[in-house]
């Protein structure tokens, strides 16, 4: 326990720091010997950095994007799912093995036809570009596939006998199954998209479509300017709530989806 102890406590201690510091002034982050107490300016740095440089705005265009983002991948991979394992289709196997291939492929690798894709549709700085290429997913494809394949065959052919077509199969015997997983894939995508950074600061130049991460970098001043740290953990701060409370909402459901995957 004791060895269990010291190791949370190194894990928890960047941001327990980061809290510390995000209630200080700048004198009281630089005083020596480091003042390892809260200090005396939490409301003003937490105030300044929602209103004041704008991380309220940068939230909520992060809050849609994740949004979108999330529920077209769950429902296109869940509806690929779906045909390719209760469906028979030519080069099916061929078109699955094309979609795996595809997470083979590192992010920075599609950057530059992605860019000049976005240029041809006309899509640059907007939220269209910041959603549309990213609402597919080879990843929760292969999830619900695996899952899928997992139910029984005599419950497919149940739901046959009793005239339920495919898409009351889905929906009604399918998806409620599915609520563990689909809760798991919600985690894993919300904070995949919440953390995004290389492309939106790409393909975004209007300051006021940037998201969250964006948005955080931008609070640290120049070598000229320089930087109220305090500022800055209050804005690390905040921006690591939305993804942390989805965790603690959905964590039993974690939980009990990868538990039933492996034991199936």
């Amino acid at each position: 326990h004791i060895v269990i102890l010291i190791m949370l406590f190194l894990t928890a201690f960047p941001l327990i720091f980061a809290v510390i510091k995000s209630t200080q002034t700048i004198s009281e982050i630089f005083s020596y010997p480091p003042k390892m107490t809260f200090g005396s300016s939490l409301f003003n740095n937490y105030f300044a950095v929602w209103n004041e440089y704008n991380l309220k705005q940068y939230l909520l265009n992060t809050t849609f994007v994740t949004f979108i983002i999330t529920l077209g991948k769950i429902t296109l991979s869940i509806l690929a799912a779906f045909a390719f394992v209760f469906y028979d289709f030519p080069a099916k196997k061929t078109i699955f093995l094309f979609i795996l291939i595809t997470l083979m492929l590192p992010i920075p690798v599609r950057i530059i036809p992605l860019f000049d894709l976005m240029k041809l549709f006309h899509w640059g700085d907007s939220f269209y570009a910041l959603t549309v290429p990213f609402l597919a997913s080879a990843t929760g494809t292969f999830i619900f596939r695996q899952f899928f394949k997992s139910f029984p065959g005599n419950l497919v052919d149940a739901a046959r006998i009793d005239g339920a077509g495919p898409f009351r199969f889905l929906f009604s015997i399918l998806l409620p199954m599915s609520i563990n997983t689909i809760a798991a894939f919600t985690v894993i995508e919300v904070v995949y998209v919440w953390n995004q950074y290389l492309w939106p600061l790409i393909i975004i130049t209007t300051n006021k479509k940037n998201v969250i991460q964006v948005g955080l970098n931008s609070l640290i001043g120049t070598a000229d300017q320089g930087t109220d740290w305090g500022i800055v953990m209050a804005g690390a701060i905040i921006t690591l709530l939305p993804p942390l409370i989805i965790f603690i909402v959905f964590q039993q459901q974690i939980m009990k989806g990868f538990s039933v995957n492996n034991e199936k």
